[in-house]
């Protein structure tokens, strides 16, 4: 048989399982945007290289499978890479596909050129530059394959416009990717580990994004149970246990609860399984459970002493070591351990103020939750609205938390929602964000809108970059630089500029009534509520300080 690049690469996509690619097209990739149109592939029109990436991360979170995004040379490519690096820090399986210009320009400056190859090496699972049509039909089967193996992530091809406009001739398509199978614990190991947790009177379960990733969310929580284990999440954890389990004790760290940071700096043994000990966790390392042993599940080696040297290191895929460790867990009441878990969490809970109102921040999130219960999808910008949605909404399942936690990258949320919404079109997909990280990636309203999609976005507006400002006031004299806006846009008018529906809260004597009517209502929509610049979210652990040195409130000083 025989075909072009640019059709050999349409063609292993579709092999693949992939039904739906996000992307723009430009000069240097027209040859393979023909070809998708000879395919059977959905093609989403995203309305920056950025949110191109960000749609296919928004893919492959909530379906767990590599997913593809599109970009030209140059410009294209280069408005990429920050989708990459924080799919590579979150550890999301994409496969991005790049043109490039012509194999006998690379090298002289021509237009659009750029070396997304070697600017790409840093922020990438793996990468390739293809020399020839026939490296196609090894090299994309390849990248499937790394991004959804071991620990995931993106992997990037860049293609010469050249290569994808060479006809070659085969004998046959190559088999579609299978990961590589999961790397397992030693004997030895499980039975180390299980003698640490049967010994331990006060253990604690540390989950991370990686038991997601994974698909072990039944296991840890089949682990908790038997053991009596209490289990804290990081950012990326959450889901993995149900907010409402008896043993879940929610998120620790920066924006963590005192009771579940002092639990954390309390136990004698901390089982950290998919996680990698963050600095936003952490706090101040040297005072990060000081009296714990340390029991590390990752399936990325180099993460296991990279932060924090454990005791028992296992380099293993979570779902793996959990299902040899299970049979050998012995079951304990740690009745004393538990009484006292229950005692901090009551002494030092999480507060959310004017939690009945729905307009107010954390109102808006809890009516959300008790409205759309189990059958949401939630995403989230970054700043103070994204660790308020951390705090109060009670996730109980896998892969219906999506939010950028390593890069925290604003802009993240809405075409990561319309991500989700293309995969999941029977669940409402809600995107919680602020003004100042909306207006990142504001052109997707556009293509949430051509599609028709499912997405509610809820702006918590507070006319100010609201997390920087908050640490200016709280930890700078109350200098605000660059962090209040002078502008005002006006979001409702906006998003109607856009074709879409939107809903103001600050117009209405029933705010609850207008939301459950802004959710329930089909297709995409806007919901906007002020929220004062002044309303902070707490508890916060101030840079460079101990999880237990945590701010509840404005200091003193800090308020005269």
């Amino acid at each position: 048989m025989k075909a072009t690049g640019a059709e050999i690469i349409a063609r292993l996509i579709e092999r693949e399982g992939v039904n739906c690619i996000s992307g723009i097209p430009g000069g240097a990739n027209l040859p393979l945007y023909d070809a998708l149109a000879r395919s059977s592939l959905r093609h989403i029109l995203a309305r920056h290289e950025q949110g191109a990436g960000f749609i296919a991360q928004g893919m492959a979170r909530v379906t767990g499978r590599p997913q593809v995004c599109i970009a030209t040379s140059g410009p294209g490519a280069t408005n990429l890479l920050t989708a990459i690096a924080d799919a590579r820090l979150d550890s999301v399986p994409i496969v991005c596909i790049t043109g490039q210009v012509p194999q006998a320009l690379i090298g002289t400056d021509a237009f659009q050129e750029v070396d997304i190859y070697g600017m790409s090496i840093p922020v990438t699972k793996h990468n390739f530059l293809v020399r020839s049509a026939a490296e196609l039909l090894e090299v994309v089967p390849e990248a499937f394959r790394i991004a959804a193996s071991g620990r995931p992530g993106p992997v990037l091809i860049d293609v010469p416009k050249d290569v994808q406009m060479q006809s070659v001739e085969f004998d046959e398509w190559p088999e579609p990717s299978r990961p590589d199978e999961p790397m397992c614990p030693s004997a030895g190991d499980i039975r180390r580990a299980a003698e640490m947790i049967n010994r331990a009177e006060r253990p604690l379960l540390y989950i991370g994004g990686g038991v997601i990733a994974a698909g072990a969310a039944n296991h840890i929580r089949q682990l908790a149970e038997r053991g009596a284990i209490p289990a804290t999440m990081t950012l990326m954890g959450l889901g993995a246990m149900p907010a409402d389990h008896e043993l879940s004790i929610g998120m620790l760290g920066m924006h963590g609860a005192r009771g579940t940071n002092t639990v954390v700096n309390e136990c004698d043994l901390l089982i950290a399984i998919g996680a990698r000990f963050d600095d936003r966790v952490t706090g101040r390392l040297a005072e990060f459970c000081p009296g714990a042993s340390v029991l590390h599940i990752d399936t990325d080696a180099s993460e296991i002493g990279k932060i924090r040297n454990p005791q028992l290191g296992i380099a293993s895929d979570a779902r793996v070591a959990l299902e040899e460790l299970l049979p050998l867990i012995e079951s304990r009441p740690r009745q004393a351990w538990r009484d006292r878990v229950q005692e901090l969490l009551r002494d030092f809970p999480l507060r959310f103020p004017e939690a009945e109102t729905p307009s107010s921040a954390y109102g808006m999130i809890l009516h959300t939750a008790r409205l759309l219960g189990d059958d949401a999808i939630i995403t989230t910008d970054v700043g103070q609205h994204q660790m308020r949605v951390a705090q109060a909404y009670p996730f109980r399942q896998p892969r219906t938390w999506l939010t950028s936690g390593g890069l925290g990258t604003m802009g993240f949320g809405l075409p990561a929602a319309i991500g989700a919404a293309l995969v999941a079109p029977e669940k409402t997909v809600v995107c919680f964000s602020g003004d100042g990280s909306l207006l990142m990636n504001v052109q997707e309203l556009c293509t949430a809108v051509e599609n028709d999609l499912n997405v509610k976005i809820i702006l918590q507006n507070n006319n100010a970059l609201g997390l920087v400002h908050q640490q200016q006031d709280l930890f700078y004299g109350s200098r605000f630089s660059a962090s209040k806006f002078q502008g005002a846009p006006d979001f409702v008018r906006m998003a109607e500029a856009f074709g879409m529906k939107a809903y103001d809260l600050d117009l209405t004597d029933d705010p609850g009534a207008l939301l459950d009517e802004a959710l329930r209502a089909k297709g995409p929509a806007l919901i906007h509520a002020s929220i004062p610049v002044e309303e902070k979210v707490f508890p916060m652990v101030p840079p460079g300080a101990a999880n237990h040195q945590s701010l509840e409130a404005m200091p003193m000083a800090a308020q005269i």
